[in-house]
């Protein structure tokens, strides 16, 4: 017990946030610029996920144009798009440097090809709803949260692609959480909301009007 009381401080210490920091990631100023890449970003992901929903791309300079491999889910066949994805990412999991890792490896074999329906659509639905939830801004930090995963997810899968790009944004959304969303629906939801430190910051604006008036 002496040995644990020692080794935790009797006073908490806090490293204050620099100026730069809280300039690029708290300060409404820079709200502008978050819009911009939650914009970009959700726009990637929009249009991923609506590519495996129907089937056909509603991205910049291909609109309309079919998909490869048909949609991903409601197709009668859900399942063979993300087997043949899979099956790509077994493929580099051999060799003295493999672009995907064995533990990983076994993860896509042993859990995703057994149950491909499922995540078939739960990688389609995610992808659609991060896209949208960046977008129009809603609850940013969560849906760039859920971006980066599933960037990271394709990456360890050896598929690069933008997922650099966009993981790399998308993590400097949940680092800009606060501010992220400012234009956008996060401007009204999140004093509504508040956070699990906090509280309704709504609610608790009321009951410190309520308390002065009285």
């Amino acid at each position: 017990m002496s040995m644990f009381s020692t080794l935790q401080p009797r006073t908490s210490t806090q490293i204050p946030e620099p100026p730069v920091a809280k300039f690029l990631f708290a300060d409404a100023r820079m709200a502008w610029l978050w819009l911009i890449i939650r914009v970009y970003v959700g726009y990637e992901w929009l249009t991923a996920g609506f590519e495996k929903l129907t089937g056909h791309s509603i991205a910049i300079g291909s609109f309309g144009e079919a998909a490869k491999g048909g949609p991903w889910v409601f197709s009668g066949h859900d399942g063979v798009a993300i087997q043949g994805f899979v099956a790509g990412a077994l493929a580099q999991a051999g060799g003295p440097h493999p672009a995907v890792q064995g533990w990983y490896a076994a993860f896509l074999q042993h859990v995703v090809l057994p149950h491909a329906g499922i995540f078939a659509y739960t990688v389609t639905f995610g992808e659609v709803l991060i896209g949208l939830g960046l977008i129009f801004g809603a609850l940013t930090g969560i849906a760039a949260f859920f971006g980066v995963f599933m960037n990271l997810n394709y990456l360890l899968a050896g598929t690069v692609s933008v997922n650099p790009v966009i993981g790399a944004l998308a993590l400097l959304l949940v680092l800009g959480w606060r501010i992220a969303g400012y234009y956008g629906i996060d401007r009204y939801l999140l004093p509504l909301l508040g956070t699990p430190w906090t509280g309704s910051l709504t609610r608790k604006q009321t009951r410190i009007a309520t308390a002065t008036t009285s």
